[in-house]
C-alpha cells in the first residue's frame, strides 16, 4: 500500500460537486453496486490514507470554506489531489461537508462544524466505465461508513441505476464534472 501524495489543493466553488443525496431502493446488499464487503473495505483503507495523509482527521489540512449546496451542506471545503491505494494511483476528491452556516466558525472550529465527509477517487480502467471508474464513499466525521436509509454503507458505485444519489446527481450535471476531473 502506497501513501497518498498531495499534489495540490482545489478550493471548489459550489456547483462543481453536486449531491450525494441518497435514493431508497428495494435492492438487497447482494444485489447493489455499493456497500458490498469489497466496497467497504477499500473505503476503510482509502479513508487510513487519507488520514495519513492529513486530508480527514482531527489534524486535517485547514482550507478555507465556502458557500455550498444540498445535499453536501451549507457550507463546504473541498480538497482533491492524486491518491495511490491498493497500487493504482488517480484523482481523489475530498469534500467535508459542515452542519453550521457559519463560514468563519466552520473555519474557526472544522472538525467542530463537521457533518460528513463525501469522496470520490478515481479508480482503475474497468471500475465503473460508464460512470468514469469514480469510486463514492460518504464517512461521518470519526471515519465509519454512513449508511442509507435501508442500512447499507455508502461505498462503492454509490446509487448506481438509481434516481438519487452521488451517480444519478452527477450524471444529471451532464457528467461534465467528472470528465474535467478525469481530464489530466
Amino acid at each position: 500500500m502506497k501513501r497518498i501524495v498531495t499534489y495540490g489543493l482545489l478550493a471548489a466553488t459550489g456547483g462543481l460537486f453536486a449531491a450525494v443525496a441518497i435514493g431508497t431502493s428495494a435492492l438487497n446488499a447482494q444485489d447493489a453496486p455499493f456497500g458490498d464487503p469489497d466496497s467497504i473495505s477499500y473505503a476503510e483503507t482509502l479513508w487510513s490514507e487519507m488520514e495519513e495523509a492529513r486530508l480527514v482527521g482531527d489534524n486535517s489540512i485547514k482550507v478555507r470554506p465556502f458557500e455550498g449546496n444540498e445535499p453536501h451542506g451549507t457550507i463546504q471545503e473541498v480538497l482533491a489531489t492524486i491518491a495511490t491505494v491498493d497500487d493504482h494511483t488517480g484523482r481523489l476528491v475530498v469534500k467535508r461537508n459542515h452542519a453550521s452556516d457559519n463560514i468563519d466558525a466552520v473555519y474557526d472550529d472544522p472538525t467542530g462544524n463537521l457533518a460528513a465527509i463525501t469522496i470520490m477517487f478515481e479508480r482503475e480502467e474497468g471500475y465503473d466505465p460508464e460512470n468514469r471508474n469514480w469510486f463514492w464513499a460518504k464517512y461521518l466525521p470519526d471515519g465509519t461508513l454512513d449508511t442509507n436509509p435501508n442500512g447499507m454503507q455508502l461505498a462503492g458505485r454509490v446509487a448506481k441505476g438509481m434516481d438519487a444519489g452521488c451517480i444519478a446527481c452527477h450524471s444529471a450535471r451532464g457528467g461534465d464534472d467528472l470528465e474535467v476531473l478525469t481530464s489530466r
